[in-house]
């Protein structure tokens, strides 16, 4: 169920920015003065994004289902198997995760301890995720139905407001992806093929005997060879 999700938001980007090709808006800047654009042409034209508007909203409504579905499954296992607690932050969460981002920008040695399987840098971001998923799809529905949903619509602050709600979680998720995959890519191979597969590669124990003193007899037999070969 995890990693379910990377293709169907993947397509779902991937058909959202042909959505938004037809009416790209928002922009920063002061007054009349436009310093930052979202998305200049160029980028529509070497994605071929600029075309195709039919099936842009094709493919992300029905995409758009299959995420709900799946996140669905993924809380209702979540709830009954106890995997939440693993979520969940501690009351020292905030503290704790910025230890966890001092010690990957290198600026502290020590690592905060992980309580459970997570550390709480990833127990923040993670339930912030799930936060983002579920706000996905009501901000996702709500610009999609706004007349038979027009209490999402109204709770949202209007259409405008939900689809700049809409727009912003996809940002947020593809700066996710971005940072997540590094990060796993940065904590080794076997790291990301558990990601992937959803099961945890772990060596295999050693059947060699092993000394009272805790000396495996390999690992002694080699020290022997060496030294007589030194």
């Amino acid at each position: 169920m995890h990693w379910i999700n990377f293709p169907l938001i993947t397509i779902m980007i991937w058909s959202g920015l042909r959505i938004y090709w037809a009416e790209d808006v928002y922009a920063f800047g002061i007054g009349s003065w436009e310093w930052f654009h979202w998305f200049p042409d160029w980028f529509y034209e070497s994605l071929d994004l600029d075309r195709r508007l039919a099936r842009g909203l094709a493919f992300h409504l029905n995409f758009a289902w299959l995420f709900a579905i799946n996140g669905l499954v993924f809380g209702i296992y979540t709830w009954r198997s106890g995997e939440w607690r693993e979520l969940v932050p501690s009351r020292n969460g905030l503290r704790n995760a910025w230890g966890v981002l001092l010690h990957d920008l290198r600026l502290r040695k020590q690592a905060p301890p992980k309580r459970g399987r997570y550390n709480e840098a990833q127990r923040i971001t993670y339930s912030l995720v799930i936060g983002l998923g579920a706000l996905a799809l009501i901000s996702g529905f709500a610009i999609y139905k706004p007349t038979q949903l027009s209490f999402l619509t109204w709770a949202l602050g209007g259409y405008g407001s939900a689809r700049l709600i809409h727009f912003c979680v996809t940002i947020a998720f593809m700066a996710f992806f971005v940072i997540h995959i590094l990060q796993v890519a940065r904590a080794g191979w076997q790291n990301l093929t558990s990601m992937v597969t959803g099961y945890e590669l772990q060596p295999e124990p050693s059947n060699a005997p092993v000394d009272p003193d805790g000396t495996d007899p390999a690992q002694t037999i080699l020290v022997e060879a060496e030294a007589q070969n030194g």
